[in-house]
């Protein structure tokens, strides 16, 4: 009989492989950002619009625990360069128990509580709320992710993929407290730099496929204009509240939805509700490259996917540790 960690293995590499055709687009030079102080919206080149709006819903994953899925599931499979993005919950003894990675990132913010990592090289630490854990998988790792406390666990799992010469590179970890993260407040706008820039603050994280993760908190009748790369392709997931997004006589939008953005410049947002509105603005760099996933596991042909599923069962070309390696 199978265990629980292994039928949880199983279920991701069951899942069907996909190919998604590229997206053409242009770099731009840099990143600006630029405040309202009055109720206009700056004069943008080519103003952002919501373009399809997703409600992220519940699924169970891992071992015993709730994931509200937003991007990675029917209908919003992947946004390149993103992949996956997972609002969970997750309370002892559920979790996500020893599984491998290869050919991506992912990012994990911690809203409330913590959640304890490990992995086969003897990588092991917690994060907490306001964390960030920023891992490059690269050629391989196998680990766990559980819970480090009592009660609901919660954070953001964003997956990233990586570009075909930076697939086999060697895992590696960025880990940020919440007192590392550059934060700013004015004018009711609270904003967290987890990567890019934004109100004249930057982010210390690297990232390998170039990215934007911003953390906003508007109070009541607060509003923000947000510039992107326009070459960029971008996401709003709202967390909390009701907030208005691209134009000023756009419907409000609630909680737990995706909403992917149109070509251009900048996002304005407005909060016009009586409670704060929290949300995450992520945009990339598209890679512009084939993608074939299966489930952990994301490179460019299906023969590097059968090399990838190899490499995992015969402990090689790194997956050597797993071997000898369990969680505990």
């Amino acid at each position: 009989m199978l265990s629980l960690t292994q039928k949880f293995f199983f279920s991701l590499i069951s899942k069907p492989t996909r190919s998604f055709p590229s997206i053409e687009t242009k770099v731009p030079s840099f990143i600006r950002n630029t405040m309202s102080e009055s109720d206009h919206t700056p004069q943008f080149n080519s103003p952002r619009l919501v373009v399809k709006k997703v409600l992220a819903k519940l699924q169970h994953e891992g071992d015993g625990a709730v994931v509200r899925r937003g991007i990675g599931r029917n209908d919003l499979r992947n946004l390149d360069p993103f992949l996956m993005l997972d609002d969970f919950s997750v309370s002892p003894p559920a979790g996500f128990p020893d599984h491998p990675h290869r050919g991506f990132e992912t990012v994990t913010y911690m809203l409330q509580g913590a959640i304890t990592h490990q992995d086969f090289s003897g990588h092991k630490g917690t994060i907490r709320t306001g964390d960030v854990q920023w891992m490059t998988a690269g050629r391989g790792i196998i680990h766990s992710e559980m819970p480090a406390g009592e009660g609901p666990q919660m954070g953001l799992q964003l997956w990233i993929n990586l570009s075909s010469n930076d697939k086999m590179m060697e895992p590696r970890y960025q880990e940020l407290t919440s007192d590392d993260i550059p934060s700013t407040e004015n004018d009711g706008v609270e904003v967290k730099v987890i990567a890019g820039e934004s109100m004249g603050i930057r982010s210390p994280v690297y990232t390998k496929t170039p990215t934007m993760y911003l953390d906003f908190t508007l109070q009541p009748t607060a509003q923000v204009h947000q510039n992107i790369p326009e070459a960029w392709n971008s996401f709003v997931y709202i967390i909390e509240g009701e907030g208005v997004f691209g134009t000023k006589n756009s419907s409000p939008i609630s909680a737990h939805h995706v909403l992917v953005l149109g070509p251009g410049d900048g996002l304005s947002v407005w909060n016009r509700s009586s409670k704060p509105l929290r949300f995450v603005l992520v945009g990339g760099q598209p890679l512009n490259e084939p993608v074939v996933q299966h489930g952990p596991f994301v490179m460019n042909t299906q023969a590097e996917i059968d090399q990838t599923i190899e490499d995992y069962y015969y402990s090689k070309n790194g997956f050597e540790n797993a071997k000898y390696w369990k969680s505990h």
